[in-house]
């Protein structure tokens, strides 16, 4: 199981994101990405670092491998967008159970089978081989097994040119034993043309003569001869032609070999793994010799991933294996989604059919799966996709909705997570809301427009944003009625005030303080205008003094003494009742003088009890002065009841 994983890891880091018939080699100089694209959706247990004070929210987008995580689940959008539509295309297209498909995956079992060691009597390369044209014929197949029929064909060209080779090596070594023959032949039988010497010997007085021919050492025979020297210079010759065409034997076959093991390469990365079976068996069938390692740079980012992950240089026996475990992983996958939709658990069931998409796309099982399946997968995954824009755009009312749909759509939807995003930023938003709201009423402009920003970040969808944008465009003349009221209560307009009291009252209506100064500013206005009223009517009546001492006596007062109009109304009547207001105004500046003239002070009081009798202002002035004077003051009559007569000097308005 564990060497199960790793294949399928390695699988996936080969297959990567690569179109279905498009190789886009690394650029000269520049070193390939190594970096995998993911294409298997997994479960985010790390957390991602997130400046939200609400921790475990979902994280949106990851621009770096480009994947998204709704509800904790990671989902890759492959190359990232380019499998996606892939992947929505497939959910989108019917499944492939025409009788032209059934052929086609009839005619690639066919040729699985005749390339098989297991068939009866051996392997038959050559029907399998005729069967190739067929089976490109399919769209589907995008002529792959007629490239595999092109790539099988170079490399038996290949090999029958390396069988000419070893022909005209035999030939040549027959040469070179030849010349070797006859090399040996000349020099041990070509003789000088001498008699030789000859050696006298003598017996019993007799005489006998011995004649001994030598080998020739003259110019032009022998080993001496150019005829011998052109047989060193061809058997040399030969030998040379012979490591020749070795040399180009050995690097023919080792360039079929690369290219034919690119293909491989390039259909396990596209996900083509039918074919890397079939060429895996073509293989064996083309070259006997056991060489089966991939001709690859050792210091190759792909031998690294293979020896550090197998721990094994990687042989054209790892690429029928990982195709062979792509195919089973696939089948199995395919058979939980069938199970899964049958339970309607849509969430684990897209995830098994995305798996089985991204590892094996153009196999049998996931190309013939029912387009009514599908289309179940494929709305639940358009409902997700909707949830990750609606989380995306922040728009959380919408977001919320889908989640709904989803936990009716799928019993395994995760969707605590998304739940718990979603009211941890509307609640923020709504705080922000209401922190506005807060600010404006007390008139802070700057701290309302901040928390407004905020919960527009938060939540800019938020029905609460139009509520408040109403509420300002309501409230406009409210914080204008109470800049108002501040700078006419500063500067002591309480006629305006009270005039505009009906637009202040909303205003200050949330301020105790400024409420209960509008309070106070609406009675005294009204007891000056009650009073003023009582006055008018009194000097219609022709008791002008006791008008004009009621609206005096009101303006003595601290609260009332800078009202405008009570100014006006004492000004007007004050003509009328000039002698009277004279004798006030003397007797309170005697009173008030710092020499003791309180005669004088109470001569002026009387005379203006004189003017008019009922003055509340004279008799509280003279009783004031004569309870300073005559402490027992209880016993003397009271002063409007005397019959004496008292008289003012004119000249100091001392009293005679």
């Amino acid at each position: 199981m564990k060497n199960q994983l790793i294949r399928i890891a390695l699988l996936l880091a080969l297959s990567g994101v690569a179109p279905g018939q498009v190789y886009t080699p690394p650029s000269p100089g520049k070193k390939p990405n190594t970096t995998p694209t993911d294409t298997s959706t997994t479960v985010n247990r790390q957390q991602p670092a997130t400046k939200s004070p609400f921790g475990e929210e979902i994280p949106l987008l990851n621009p770096g491998d480009e994947t998204i995580t709704v509800a904790g689940i990671t989902i890759p959008l492959g190359d990232n967008r380019i499998m996606r539509s892939r992947f929505e295309k497939y959910l989108s297209q019917p499944e492939e159970n025409s009788e032209d498909a059934r052929i086609y995956r009839s005619n690639i079992d066919r040729i699985l089978a005749d390339l098989s060691p297991y068939r009866k009597g051996g392997p038959d390369i050559k029907t399998a081989y005729q069967t190739l044209p067929a089976a490109s014929a399919f769209p589907a197949d995008a002529r792959i097994c007629m490239t595999l029929a092109e790539a099988v064909y170079v490399a038996m060209l290949a090999k029958r040119d390396n069988r000419n080779l070893h022909k005209l090596n035999t030939a040549l070594e027959e040469e070179k034993q030849k010349r070797i023959r006859d090399g040996d032949w000349k020099t041990r039988h070509d003789r000088d043309q001498k008699t030789g010497n000859v050696k006298s010997t003598s017996q019993g007085g007799g005489e006998q003569k011995n004649q001994q021919n030598t080998e020739a050492k003259s110019t032009g025979r022998g080993a001496q001869s150019l005829e011998y020297a052109e047989i060193l210079r061809r058997i040399v010759e030969v030998e040379a032609l012979k490591k020749k065409n070795i040399a180009q034997s050995e690097v023919q076959e080792l360039r079929s070999k690369i290219q034919y093991q690119a293909n491989m390469a390039l259909w396990t990365m596209q996900r083509r793994y039918q074919h890397v079976l079939m060429a895996s068996r073509f293989y064996n069938q083309i070259w006997k010799d056991g060489d089966a390692a991939l001709h690859i740079d050792k210091n190759s980012d792909v031998s690294k991933m293979f020896s550090e992950s197998l721990g094994v240089n990687p042989t054209v026996s790892t690429l029928d294996s990982i195709a062979n475990e792509a195919i089973q992983e696939v089948n199995k996958a395919i058979e939980a989604v069938d199970f899964l939709l049958e339970r309607d658990e849509l969430h684990t069931a897209q995830k098994r059919l995305l798996e089985a998409f991204f590892i094996g796309e153009y196999l049998a099982p996931v190309a013939t799966l029912e387009l009514e399946k599908k289309r179940r997968i494929q709305l639940y995954v358009r409902s997700l996709f909707e949830l990750y824009d609606a989380m995306q755009a922040k728009n959380y009312t919408q977001a919320q909705e889908l989640v709904d749909q989803l936990k009716d759509t799928a019993k395994d939807f995760p969707s605590a997570k998304a739940e718990s995003a979603i009211t941890g930023y509307t609640f923020a938003s709504n705080m922000a809301i209401q922190g506005a709201k807060a600010a404006l009423l007390e008139g802070d402009k700057d701290k309302a427009k901040q928390e407004v920003q905020a919960a527009a970040e938060i939540w800019p969808t938020n029905p609460k944003l139009q509520e408040f944008s109403d509420l300002v465009e309501k409230s406009g003349g409210i914080l204008v009625a109470r800049n108002d009221f501040d700078r006419l209560l500063r500067e002591q307009n309480f006629r305006e005030i009270f005039k505009r009291q009906y637009e202040f009252a909303p205003a200050v209506k949330d301020n105790a303080t400024k409420l209960d100064a509008l309070e106070t500013v609406i009675k005294n206005i009204l007891k000056i205008d009650t009073t003023i009223v009582v006055a008018r009517q009194a000097d219609i009546r022709g008791n002008s003094y006791a008008a004009w001492e009621a609206l005096a006596a009101l303006r003595s007062q601290k609260e009332f003494s800078k009202d405008p109009k009570l100014g006006e109304e004492i000004e007007t009547l004050t003509p009328k009742v000039a002698p009277f207001v004279d004798a006030l105004q003397r007797a309170r500046k005697f009173e008030d003088s710092r020499r003791n003239q309180t005669g004088s002070a109470i001569a002026w009081y009387l005379k203006a009890l004189r003017i008019y009798p009922d003055s509340e202002m004279a008799e509280e002035g003279f009783q004031r002065l004569l309870d300073k004077v005559l402490p027992e003051n209880d016993l003397l009559p009271p002063a409007s009841g005397s019959s004496a007569e008292a008289s003012v000097d004119p000249a100091d308005g001392t009293l005679n």
